[in-house]
């Protein structure tokens, strides 16, 4: 095939599948956290590190994975110990995050505006052999966690004080999810980018909900829908000359669409289904009686 013969194509599908993979790997538990917002904010804070990385002549991936973990720990410590003000300080760090890194790759001798806009939208030309090194190893702990540890961070997610009461550690697991939420947005952000992987990690999730009432089942055909958007957003991209990013979203959209219309049959099959299950059970008691 033509798309797998040129090299930095073969980078862009590795990429895509790790991104496919790990965003709905996170989002499900931000979804049952009503955080579905964490990796947008998560996203502005990353900025900072990218504008580091071009100051600093290192690897804009690995820095933004720093400043990254670090504001989400923020974000998690001002949600649990935040008040009143709490939204206001989230505010100042997601804007202050954006300023920061447009001010950073600026004052760089090697970065550029569009240097940034490759990471905040997505580009397939620019992931390198190194960004490859990177998405792979952070993409591995992703993996290893929302797998490995699901039933403590479902159980976390789904019921802070039940998950207390039987004796997970909870705060650890909280800034765990926070710190999985920034590794995976460092992830995402070469092949959909910055301001658009936060809908990666929502959207599959979404439409997966949509046909299934099971948190295994959920979590499974949500990868598997994040996988086929981004490989043929990726793919498009390539033979349509579109940005990879935008093309994924929109992707991921219209499954979320498509099933959602057709849950709506299949949940009045259900319905009618356990109508006519308690039509029977009820008849049979009846008949009992007599």
């Amino acid at each position: 095939m033509e798309i797998l013969e040129t090299a930095f194509m073969q980078r862009a599908l590795l990429a895509a599948v790790l991104v496919g993979i790990t965003a709905p790997a996170v989002g499900i538990y931000l979804v049952q956290r009503r955080q579905a917002l964490m990796g947008d904010g998560i996203g502005h804070v990353a900025m900072t590190g990218v504008g580091l990385g071009f100051l600093l002549s290192t690897n804009p991936v690995w820095m933004a994975t720093l400043v990254s973990v670090a504001g989400a720990v923020t974000m998690e410590l001002i949600r649990a110990y935040g008040k009143t003000r709490g939204d206001i300080a989230l505010a100042m760090l997601f804007y202050g995050g954006m300023a920061g890194g447009v001010l950073l790759i600026n004052l760089s001798d090697t970065g550029s505006n569009a240097n940034l806009n490759s990471y905040l939208f997505g580009s397939l030309s620019t992931v390198s052999d190194e960004d490859v090194t990177a998405i792979c190893l952070l993409a591995a702990f992703v993996v290893l966690v929302t797998v490995g540890l699901r039933r403590q961070l479902f159980a976390v997610s789904q019921d802070e004080e039940f998950a207390r009461v039987t004796g997970l550690p909870v705060r650890a697991l909280n800034l765990l999810i926070a710190v999985t939420a920034a590794v995976t947005v460092t992830v995402a952000m070469r092949v959909v980018g910055l301001l658009l992987v936060s809908a990666l990690m929502v959207v599959p999730v979404a439409a997966a909900q949509q046909v299934s009432r099971s948190f295994t089942v959920t979590f499974v055909l949500a990868v598997v829908i994040g996988t086929a958007v981004t490989l043929s957003g990726t793919v498009t991209s390539y033979y349509q000359d579109v940005p990879p990013g935008a093309t994924i979203v929109l992707l991921a959209i219209g499954v979320f669409v498509l099933l959602t219309a057709l849950a709506a049959p299949l949940a009045r099959r259900r319905a009618r289904a356990l109508r006519d299950a308690d039509a029977v059970a009820g008849t049979c008691t009846r008949e009992a009686k007599v």
